[in-house]
C-alpha cells in the first residue's frame, strides 16, 4: 500500500520533466526591420536562405509570395521614412504586422526548427517523447514520396505463358 503514493509521485515527476524538456527552447526574431540599410541587407540574406540548400527551403510557393509581398511592404514604408523613428504609430503597426506574418512563415519552415512528439513503441502503451528537426521531418516525407513514385511507375509483372 505505501508503494503506490510514491510510485504515483515518480509517474507525476517524469511527466513534467518530459513536459519542459519538449517546451524548452526558444524562438528567435528572423526579420526585424529597425532602418532601411539594415532592411536591404537583411532582405537578400532571407531570400538566399529560401533557396535550395538554405534554412528557409521547405517554403513553398504561396508561403514565398506572401513573404516577397510582406517584405516589399515592409522596403515600401523603410523607403518612405527611413528608420522605425520617424514612423508614425499606424505605419509602425502596419510595418510589425508584415514582420510577424513573414517571421511566422519562416519560423514555421525553419529546417533547424526541433518538433517533438510522444509516441508509443510498437508492442507497448507507455510512449517515449521523439524529437527531430523539421528538416529530417521533410528529407523523410520528400523520399517516402519519391519511393511511392517509383514503385507506382514499375509496370506490374506479368507470368509468362507456358508452352505447352
Amino acid at each position: 500500500m505505501k508503494w503506490k503514493p510514491w510510485l504515483m509521485g515518480v509517474v507525476v515527476a517524469a511527466a513534467l520533466l518530459q513536459a519542459n524538456a519538449v517546451c524548452a527552447y526558444k524562438t528567435e526574431v528572423l526579420v526585424k526591420a529597425d532602418n532601411k540599410d539594415d532592411f536591404a541587407t537583411l532582405v537578400v540574406a532571407v531570400r538566399q536562405q529560401m533557396q535550395p540548400g538554405g534554412r528557409y527551403e521547405f517554403v513553398d510557393a504561396h508561403e514565398r509570395e506572401t513573404v516577397e509581398t510582406n517584405l516589399a511592404a515592409m522596403q515600401s514604408l523603410l523607403d518612405k521614412y527611413g528608420t522605425v523613428a520617424q514612423m508614425d504609430m499606424n505605419t509602425k503597426i502596419q510595418l510589425f504586422n508584415d514582420q510577424e506574418v513573414v517571421n511566422a512563415i519562416l519560423t514555421r519552415r525553419d529546417d533547424e526548427r526541433l518538433v517533438c512528439e510522444s509516441v508509443p513503441p510498437l508492442g507497448s502503451h507507455i510512449s517515449r517523447t521523439s524529437c527531430r528537426t523539421y528538416r529530417e521531418i521533410e528529407i523523410e516525407r520528400r523520399d517516402t514520396q519519391n519511393l511511392k513514385m517509383q514503385m507506382l511507375q514499375v509496370p506490374a509483372l506479368r507470368g509468362k505463358p507456358r508452352n505447352g
